[in-house]
């Protein structure tokens, strides 16, 4: 799991730990000794600590004009245990939203499991995104059988059309502009 780096190619257009807006403004990275571990697997030290002991992050791109974010993230999602949506919501979602962003696009490749409790933070987080929307590209689809299972459905678009394989292809703007759309053809639809 230690080989498992976050998406890099995007780092010619955005890092957040330059960006004066993110929650990881400043934040150095040290190569040299892996400590954050997801259970006893060490995790590449380019993932971000948010709160939770279970799941970690890397905000690949955010544009303040535009109004949107791409996270990816890695682990295992426990809202039962480690209550992860809190942190998520509360760590990053919150300052995000602050600064004007509606726009989510969650990457999901990397997370192995889900464990539901209950949507209050969903919830929370959909209404305050009024205009704008949540998307989750690429999540395996166990993870997105309990997403329904939870009716978490209602606050996170996933599935469909949302797979894109190719995501990695866009540059940020242009996977934006794709979610957008096939997000938009869901609620005309």
């Amino acid at each position: 799991m230690h080989e498992l780096e976050p998406f890099f190619n995007w780092e010619k257009y955005y890092q957040s730990h330059e960006d004066p807006k993110s929650p990881f403004f400043g934040k150095e990275y040290d190569l040299s000794q892996y400590h954050d571990a997801v259970y006893d697997h060490y995790i590449h030290p380019f993932w971000d600590f948010m709160g939770s002991e279970t799941l970690y992050i890397k905000i690949l791109f955010a544009d303040y004009t535009l109004r949107f974010a791409v996270i990816e993230l890695i682990g295992e999602w426990n809202d039962t245990l480690h209550n992860d949506i809190m942190h998520f919501k509360r760590n990053i979602i919150d300052l995000m939203t602050g600064e004007g962003i509606v726009h989510f696009i969650l990457i999901g490749e990397n997370v192995f499991n889900f464990h539901g409790s209950d949507d209050e933070y969903y919830a929370e987080w959909f209404e305050e995104v009024e205009n704008g929307w949540i998307a989750a590209l690429r999540f395996p689809g166990h993870v997105e059988n309990e997403w329904r299972k939870y009716q978490l459905d209602y606050f996170l678009n996933f599935g469909g059309t949302l797979e894109l394989e190719n995501w990695r292809t866009f540059t940020p703007k242009a996977l934006f502009q794709v979610v957008n759309s096939l997000i938009q053809r869901r609620l005309n639809s």
